[in-house]
């Protein structure tokens, strides 16, 4: 009985072990088959001139992903200070425009989920709305009114663009953090009032900069001109006010810049943008900077002081055809992927849209957890990307795991593709990528070659 349980055992063992083998020997041909597709498909592939602009870029740049999302409340004072003082390549964010015309940054399509917007204002148009027409429009009260329930028939709850920026100021984007994040939760992200950034903050920050508080802790500013409904985005000007960051440490990092969905923004939103780097100085087009300034000097970040100080980027179809036109590929532009299941033909006619549209960059989605995106950056599709003559910056980083297997360290099934599988990223966790390629010999040897510790930094910060 015994012996013929033995038999059995190791007949079954025998066909478990055939039916692993075949599954690993069908997926490695699945693997092979892809690779041999997409290796024999060709894609366009940038001119030199846009090669020239494409090499504004630094390689291997470290992207923090609106300043961070786990260490501090996104997009704020608080996060771009941190990612600056890490020492991030790119201070990133995602621009909206408020009813006055005032860029600024907001991740998603309303304010609900990083201010407390819901319980300043409800689903109305704010209480304070008539007053602010009769300082700022020079609006009878009754005039002021009216208005206001003119207001009404466009306005759209939670959304920046039914706001003056103003209104926006009224708004705490810092404490929701830390009911979100309770093991990163900081008293002073409530304390020190965390605002709605503006794209001149987030330059501000890049430059050295941090806001100028009054007593209160309120950020100084004044609002001048007077509002016309016929000229929303222009008749009103603000000053916004900004000191020395005492905490400032010489890193100069560049901005990333995504323009979101047309729907959400004026139709000449891309201009908007260009007009106001052309004000703040970070045009390159109007203002270029010399071709030889390095990317980093002496243990300094200095993209911010090159020409490739900004980057675009969209999802957008439509905002990527505009700002082909707008800025004619004199500025960096990264074409973002999401998509389910693609084929390799699929994903050379969105390589072919890039090209078209003058883009330098593809900045697709990766899998692995905790955000479990699509995977857009298998090495067959880094390579697709780079034989276009493309740079591959993909989204977000936030665990080792995933460095380990798109640097190459862990074996990813049985491409044919050299690793790594990436020419930069966008990381939610700056310290941990910074560290990564220290240790692997991948950063610059001009950059910091030792990071400082995440907590500590919020510390000396004043958080």
């Amino acid at each position: 009985m015994k012996t013929k349980n033995l038999l059995q055992t190791i007949a079954m063992s025998l066909v478990s072990f055939v039916m692993v083998f075949a599954l690993i020997a069908c997926e490695k041909q699945d693997v092979t088959n892809i690779d041999r597709d997409a290796a024999s498909i060709e894609t366009k592939h940038i001119s030199p001139e846009m090669a020239r602009v494409r090499d504004y870029v630094p390689d291997m740049a470290v992207v923090a992903h609106r300043g961070s999302v786990f260490w501090v409340p996104e997009e704020t004072e608080a996060a771009w200070r941190w990612a600056r003082e890490i020492g991030a390549d790119y201070l990133e964010s995602d621009l909206q425009c408020s009813k006055d015309g005032v860029i600024l940054a907001n991740h998603d399509d309303n304010l609900k989920r990083t201010t407390n917007i819901e319980n300043v204002f409800g689903e109305t148009v704010p209480e304070t709305r008539v007053q602010f027409y009769m300082d700022h429009a020079g609006m009878t009260k009754a005039e002021a009114e009216a208005q206001v329930k003119a207001d009404r028939l466009s306005f759209t709850p939670f959304y920046t663009k039914s706001y003056f920026y103003e209104e926006l100021m009224m708004l705490d984007a810092g404490t929701w953090f830390n009911e979100d994040m309770p093991e990163q939760a900081r008293e002073a992200f409530s304390t020190q009032k965390q605002y709605v950034s503006s794209l001149e903050d987030q330059i501000m920050y890049a430059e050295g900069k941090m806001l100028k508080r009054d007593a209160n802790g309120d950020r100084v500013y004044t609002l001048t001109g007077t509002w016309d409904p016929a000229n929303p985005h222009t008749s009103l000007k603000y000053t916004f006010e900004y000191v020395d960051d005492p905490q400032d440490t010489g890193n100069r990092p560049g901005i990333y810049l995504e323009f979101k969905e047309s729907w959400l923004n004026p139709s000449n939103f891309e201009q908007m943008v260009y007009d106001e780097l052309d004000r703040l100085g970070w045009n390159v087009i109007t203002a270029p900077e010399a071709d030889n300034t390095p990317f980093y000097v002496n243990g300094k970040v200095n993209v911010g002081n090159t020409n490739g100080k900004v980057i675009l980027q969209t999802f957008s179809w439509e905002s990527l055809r505009r700002s082909a036109e707008l800025y004619k590929g004199q500025i960096p532009m990264c074409f973002l992927l999401w998509h389910d299941q693609i084929t390799p033909t699929q994903y050379a006619a969105y390589i072919d849209i890039a090209v078209d549209n003058l883009s330098h960059i593809i900045g697709p989605s990766i899998a692995g957890a905790p955000n479990n995106y699509f995977e857009m950056n298998a090495p067959w599709m880094h390579d697709m990307i780079r034989r276009a003559g493309l740079l591959n910056h993909p989204y977000s980083f936030d665990t080792m795991e995933q460095m380990h297997v798109y640097f190459g360290d862990w074996h990813y099934g049985e491409s044919d593709f050299a690793a790594p599988y990436l020419d930069g990223l966008f990381t939610n966790r700056t310290e941990l990528t910074l560290q990564y390629m220290i240790d692997k010999g991948l950063r610059h040897p001009d950059a910091a070659q030792k990071v400082e510790n995440a907590s500590a930094c919020l510390d000396r910060l004043g958080y």
